[in-house]
């Protein structure tokens, strides 16, 4: 008959750690797939981080070797009522549509759960879908066929009345200051909102049916069973999506350059158009690139300031950070 097992204190026993070396010789196929990775990430994201020592510099590609200004870029930045122009459009432009891509993509993601019919449901998802996987340049180019002079949406108001013949002729609605901006928000929520509603529709066939099943036995109707059960089971994913949208509100560009215009610039203008613009498309003069590297420098601080509020928001929330 065995000996029942004697259980010890092995708090003592220290186990080593194997070295890195012995590691990488275990390891090492998987250290091997992990490379190019590594490469790529030090080429594209580390090595031109060279380049924020132009910050410090008037430099410019007139031959002339660069003059050491210290924090002269910054203060110019400062300073700069075109900068803070741009800087106040990119937030405004950003949280709107941030807002309005977090509340459409719910109410469609509600309604899409809704169909029963699985065929007609599938149809429904390809048709939102597959905007998203359209280049902006794309889009841009149908949209600004669909709103210039004699388009087919000045077509449309002027055969209801709307507006005149000469409205008709003449009226380019991207380049009105007034339209650009709810254009701009209609045409990313047309692009992009199949997509996002893809994280809320998983979120959605995660509930329980038989919370559904309770509430209709307690005489619940849809709308009461969307307010008590669907919104509260999917609030911690609202939460989550738009805390990491947020994070990222400074990063708008691509949207932005392919339908603005000079015409617009005062209510269209974001911080990575206006950088652009300095650094690589000046109206007036060469390229500073001095200067546009100082806005990236600022626009790269504002960011990570943002990223670390976001997460310990998320830590207040939820528990544990995002990061």
């Amino acid at each position: 008959m065995s000996q029942p097992v004697q259980k010890g204190n092995y708090d003592h026993i220290v186990v080593k750690k194997p070295s890195v070396a012995t590691r990488m010789k275990r390891y090492g196929w998987f250290y091997l797939m992990f490379a190019p990775v590594v490469v790529v990430l030090f080429i594209f994201y580390y090595a031109p981080m060279y380049g924020i020592s132009f910050a410090f510099y008037n430099y410019k590609p007139n031959g002339k070797p660069a003059q050491f200004v210290g924090l002269a870029n910054f203060q110019k930045l400062l300073t700069d009522p075109t900068f803070w122009a741009s800087f106040k459009n990119t937030l405004i432009i950003s949280l709107v549509n941030l807002c309005l891509a977090m509340v459409t993509s719910v109410v469609v993601a509600l309604l899409l759960n809704e169909i029963q019919k699985a065929l007609v449901k599938k149809v429904i998802n390809t048709v939102l879908y597959l905007p998203h996987f359209l280049s902006w340049v794309v889009v841009a180019s149908i949209f600004i066929l669909l709103l210039q002079p004699n388009g087919l949406f000045s077509t449309i108001l002027y055969k209801f009345g709307i507006i005149s013949e000469e409205a008709l002729k003449q009226t380019d609605w991207l380049t009105q200051k007034s339209w650009w901006r709810v254009f701009f928000y209609f045409i990313n929520r047309w692009k992009e909102i199949g997509w996002g509603t893809v994280i809320y529709i998983a979120a959605l066939a995660g509930i329980s049916p038989d919370y559904y099943e309770a509430a209709e036995i307690d005489g619940a109707n849809r709308w009461q069973q969307t307010l008590n059960i669907t919104l509260p089971s999917i609030s911690n994913t609202i939460l989550v999506v738009f805390i990491l949208n947020l994070a990222k509100v400074l990063n708008i560009f691509e949207s932005v350059f392919v339908l603005y215009n000079a015409a617009v610039y005062s209510v269209s203008d974001v911080i990575a158009t206006y950088t652009y613009r300095v650094g690589l498309k000046p109206t007036v003069g060469l390229p500073n690139y001095g200067y546009s590297t100082a806005i990236g420098v600022f626009r790269s601080i504002v960011s990570l300031i943002l990223v670390i509020t976001t997460d310990e928001i998320s830590k207040k929330v939820r528990g544990y950070g995002l990061v």
